[in-house]
């Protein structure tokens, strides 16, 4: 069984454990990519999270430092948010959609050209198996323990590669 320390319980999240986290997510997306688990885009995850919420097993918000202000997407963030809160699914912020474009394998760019909406990711479960992934495990673990010291949706870096 997994005990905080002190700085943890304190909200003082060493960087080693971000980067742990972050490489976890990577590792989560990696995995479900390939099964078509991944749902991109803040109009795609409402439809999806509409559809089937019982099925989502992480909720991504992105955002670049150019659109923290940017009071449309805020408010999607919040209502995502609050959706996701009351169906239990866990939520965790990113700061850097070219990174996270990365992990999800493309640039960032739909087939067609067209810039991907990655501000809002969504990790589903394959209906096939009922998915134990240790990275998945471990993100999961992250937001708990964060919504425990009430952070309820915390914010971790993507460092670039």
């Amino acid at each position: 069984m997994y005990t905080m320390t002190f700085e943890e319980l304190s909200g003082d999240y060493s960087q080693e454990r971000m980067d742990s986290v972050a490489k976890a997510l990577e590792e989560v997306l990696a995995s479900a990519l390939p099964q078509g688990c991944i749902t991109v885009g803040v109009y795609e995850a409402a439809k999806s999270l509409n559809v089937d919420p019982d099925n989502v097993v992480l909720c991504i918000l992105a955002t670049d430092d150019d659109e923290v202000k940017d009071v449309a997407l805020q408010i999607h963030f919040t209502l995502i948010q609050a959706f996701c809160c009351e169906n239990d699914i866990n939520i965790l912020r990113v700061n850097n959609t070219r990174r996270l474009a990365e992990m999800l394998g493309g640039g960032g760019k739909q087939s067609g050209g067209e810039p991907m909406d990655l501000h809002c990711v969504l990790v589903t479960s394959p209906h096939s198996t009922s998915w134990k992934d240790p990275a998945l495990t471990k993100v999961n673990r992250f937001c708990r323990e964060s919504r425990c010291m009430d952070q309820w949706v915390p914010i971790i870096n993507l460092p670039e590669r």
